[in-house]
């Protein structure tokens, strides 16, 4: 399926902050609707955004009806999704495209906000794996991560270099750049949400999971056949964790055996994940990826 890109943004447009997830410090919205604003943007609240409902932003059907609500909204350019956390799995299932195909707009988020990337990418549409409102509010105006998105909403593709890493194998690759949290794919894998494999640059981080449960997860690719299929691998930031010696090695280095069979390129520590310097990723994006000796180098080219 050929992955459409919504039209970029322009002064003035319209952005919603809408909470699919977990609940959220009224605060970091405040902050966020504030930082939006200072790029020339309009921003409103989904009616729910700083609500409140157990561990979750409010009842299924108050995040399903922010979400709709803003995504049925001709005005509406882009989405901001406030936090991750969880609760956006309650609502993939029963979201309608059909107003949203008329008018198509970017979906902001990631961590558990990966499941409604997945399902943005299965209907066909590009969205933006990026930074939300906690971080908007406390980074400075000078954030580069803040200022990529400003830049990628406005149509102005950044290309990314970073280190080397001594794990890294080199190589270039051109394909679809498509991934997230690793938890939260893992568990779509096996329904109609799952990340297609064929022609795809795979990227994964994730937050306090222990690292034999992300080895689980990567030998259930592997063992699936998606590790075989892939274009190249980007492994992101994976945090709050400790290192399990009983294992026999670290975790970036168990991640590099389980793919050292393939002949795609692969970098590590790629700054993306539950961090402060978590660039913005187009998922659906065509791509160049090269891994080479000096550094690594991400390319949108579509």
């Amino acid at each position: 399926m050929d992955i459409q890109f919504p039209p970029f943004l322009q002064k003035g447009d319209k952005v919603v902050i809408v909470s699919p997830s977990s609940k959220i410090d009224k605060l970091f919205l405040k902050g966020a609707k504030k930082r939006l604003e200072s790029w020339g943007l309009k921003v409103a609240m989904g009616k729910h955004a700083g609500g409140s409902s157990g561990r979750f932003a409010g009842t299924v059907k108050q995040r399903l009806d922010d979400l709709q609500d803003a995504m049925d909204d001709p005005k509406v350019k882009a989405i901001l999704c406030s936090r991750g956390g969880y609760g956006a799995v309650h609502l993939i299932d029963k979201l309608d495209f059909t107003a949203f195909r008329e008018h198509p707009k970017w979906l902001l988020g990631f961590s558990d906000i990966t499941a409604l990337h997945n399902l943005f990418q299965k209907n066909g549409y590009a969205s933006l794996h990026s930074l939300m409102a906690r971080h908007l509010t406390v980074e400075p105006e000078d954030d580069p991560c803040s200022l990529y998105l400003k830049d990628i909403l406005s149509g102005n593709l950044p290309v990314y270099t970073c280190e080397k890493h001594k794990l890294n194998r080199q190589g270039s690759a051109e394909g679809i750049l498509r991934g997230g949290n690793m938890a939260v794919a893992y568990g779509l894998r096996g329904t109609p949400y799952d990340i297609p494999a064929a022609g795809t640059v795979l990227f994964i981080e994730d937050v306090s999971e222990r690292p034999h449960a992300i080895e689980r997860m990567m030998y259930n690719l592997k063992l699936g056949g998606v590790l075989e299929k892939l274009s190249g691998l980007i492994v992101g930031q994976f945090t709050e964790y400790e290192e399990d010696r009983s294992l026999g090695k670290e975790l970036y280095a168990a991640l590099a055996d389980l793919v050292k069979e393939y002949d795609y390129p692969v970098c590590f520590n790629f700054p993306v994940g539950h961090v402060a310097h978590n660039l913005p990723l187009i998922n659906g994006a065509r791509v160049e990826f090269t891994v080479g000796k000096k550094n690594v180098e991400l390319k949108f080219i579509c």
